[in-house]
């Protein structure tokens, strides 16, 4: 990949620190995760600026936004589409419904039914939808930032194990610091935040980048200390249930999106490294004998990387 489409990559993280203050490491890990061609978790409380995230990366890549509030009452035919009888016509003709877009911001996911939720399975996976047996093509490239309440608030339920696997990498944005919000507070006024977003590339540009992550290189041994780490968490004695196969693959990409944007055409261990939590945690369930000790996931993972030995690599090792 040219160094062109690089900066381009950064300038759009430039873009959205304009408007989310105080979270770079949040706001790099999401362009990551775009550029692994993988969809983003976000779990917090209302008003951390999470639609706002999702709109100035929309503006700065020109990607096609829409955004879902996820309510009880969303069925699936509002996300996948419907047909409806055209009486001129005298036929039934399909309405397009919500995941036809380049962005989809599925809001506070965990308030609507496990039925709506699930809908989302096949286009998360696979860029498709099948709706009365016909399957259609949703358009590329096809992301999807999604929020969640956190666990036990009023209205809420817990995602199926199998939709929070499909989402790549999850985080917390949180509250920002003291001086971020300062800054926030005065920069009110007219014009809303996101529109002063500069658009920096498009949808193609972003495919673009998106295959040409695959040509960053994985030596053997660091491709060893990946699966290590992946698979400690399916034999530790506080997860009961540990990640999966997809995560390696997650772990992979986001590895390799992570040097290709720090200008490398390999991964290191401190690449695996600083991605393992952002893609497994989500995918870890703990155990009653965790619960009882109040060990978190965090920590866990934490351990993990710690114990785990790695293979000497020199740069960001």
């Amino acid at each position: 990949m040219s160094v062109e489409y690089r900066e381009e990559a950064w300038e759009v993280i430039r873009q959205v620190n304009q408007v989310i203050l105080g979270k770079e490491k949040e706001v790099k890990e999401v362009m990551l995760a775009f550029l692994a061609n993988g969809h983003v978790l976000l779990e917090d409380i209302p008003g951390v600026g999470k639609t706002t995230l999702a709109i100035a990366f929309s503006r700065a890549m020109e990607l096609q936004y829409k955004r879902v509030q996820f309510t009880p009452d969303v069925m699936p035919s509002d996300l996948t589409g419907f047909s409806v009888y055209r009486r001129d016509e005298e036929k039934f003709v399909y309405q397009p419904g919500s995941v036809f877009c380049n962005l989809l911001l599925a809001d506070e996911i965990n308030r609507t039914s496990p039925k709506t939720q699930s809908a989302l399975l096949e286009v998360m996976e696979e860029r498709k939808c099948t709706v009365e047996g016909i399957t259609r093509e949703v358009p590329r490239p096809f992301l999807v930032i999604a929020t969640q309440n956190p666990a036990g608030a009023v209205g809420t339920q817990y995602l199926p194990e199998a939709q929070v696997d499909r989402f790549m990498v999850a985080m917390t944005l949180g509250y920002p610091d003291f001086e971020s919000e300062l800054a926030m507070a005065m920069s009110v006024g007219k014009t809303e935040r996101p529109d002063r977003i500069r658009p920096v590339l498009d949808g193609i540009a972003l495919r673009k980048m998106q295959d040409g992550i695959h040509d960053v290189c994985i030596r053997e041994e660091v491709y060893r200390y990946l699966l290590r780490l992946v698979t400690d968490t399916r034999e530790h004695p506080h997860i009961e249930r540990g990640a999966g196969p997809r995560a390696t693959v997650a772990l992979v990409k986001m590895a390799k999106a992570a040097a290709w944007l720090d200008g490398r055409n390999y991964v290191t261990p401190g690449d695996i490294r600083e991605q393992f939590p952002y893609v497994v945690s989500h995918r870890l369930l703990l155990n009653a004998a965790a619960r009882m000790e109040g060990l978190t996931k965090s920590r866990i993972v934490a351990a993990l990387l710690e114990q785990t030995p790695k293979p000497p690599m020199g740069e960001k090792g």
